[in-house]
């Protein structure tokens, strides 16, 4: 009989490993307002815990993701997590009346998903409205411990987001252009990982990534943009990609 059960253990042991080794990724979102200023311009933006880009949600291939996500603002908010495999929690996926009602103004919801057979650089924004203008950031899903990346491990990592920037409120914008059936307004800036360029007047720190000669960076590169194409090159730069 003990050996019976010493094998049924072993068995088990062997089926789920990945049961064995994932962990609960804890995450805390909260919606609120942030003043932000750019192009000598200052307004109030969405953002999730006061950044722009949002968090950045780290794990590994086969962990439970949590995030509490509560709504301190006016509008209705839900989050999209973009290119997640939705296994059996199509409830969390986040397209707003879709898969799940709009978390509304003083509401909090768990959004709850496993990372399953997935590893690489993703990105999370809202899905409703043009509120993913400065509410999205990446989710970077490292491979299982103990399993090498599928090429030399580099020296460095870094995230790089795309996206646009308006001078004026985004909300305001889309209320006029669904009203009016125009299309929207060109943006007034493009942003990586939040900061603009400098113009005339307007001083930015903008982004820079120090390298050193010899070594070896994975770049995450995130398009969050919502209306533009955007093109990303390197210039006198050797890369390998994909």
């Amino acid at each position: 009989m003990e050996n019976y059960r010493a094998r049924t253990m072993l068995l088990v042991i062997f089926i789920f490993p990945a049961l064995m080794e994932c962990k609960v990724r804890l995450y805390d979102f909260r919606v609120v307002l942030t003043n932000t200023t750019k192009l000598c311009s200052t307004k109030s933006i969405v953002t999730i815990n006061g950044k722009f880009p949002g968090p950045t949600i780290y794990a590994r291939e086969g962990d439970n993701v949590n995030i509490n996500l509560t709504n301190h603002v006016q509008y209705n908010v839900t989050i999209h997590w973009h290119g997640v495999r939705q296994l059996r929690t199509g409830w969390a996926d986040g397209p707003a009346y879709i898969t799940q009602c709009p978390i509304q103004p003083g509401q909090s919801y768990l959004y709850n998903f496993t990372l399953t057979g997935q590893r690489g650089t993703l990105l999370w924004h809202a899905h409703i409205s043009w509120l993913r203008a400065t509410i999205h950031g990446a989710i970077v899903i490292f491979p299982k411990k103990g399993v090498p990346y599928p090429f030399p491990k580099p020296d460095k990592e870094k995230i790089i987001i795309l996206g646009e920037w308006w001078k004026t409120d985004v909300e305001v914008m889309v209320n006029q252009t669904t009203q009016s059936g125009l299309p929207p307004n060109i943006s007034d800036a493009h942003v990586v990982n939040g900061q603009t360029g400098a113009v005339p007047g307007c001083p930015s720190p903008g982004f820079t990534l120090h390298v050193e000669s010899g070594k070896t960076y994975l770049l995450r590169i995130i398009n969050a943009a919502l209306n533009d194409e955007l093109f990303f090159k390197i210039a006198r730069a050797q890369y390998n990609c994909c």
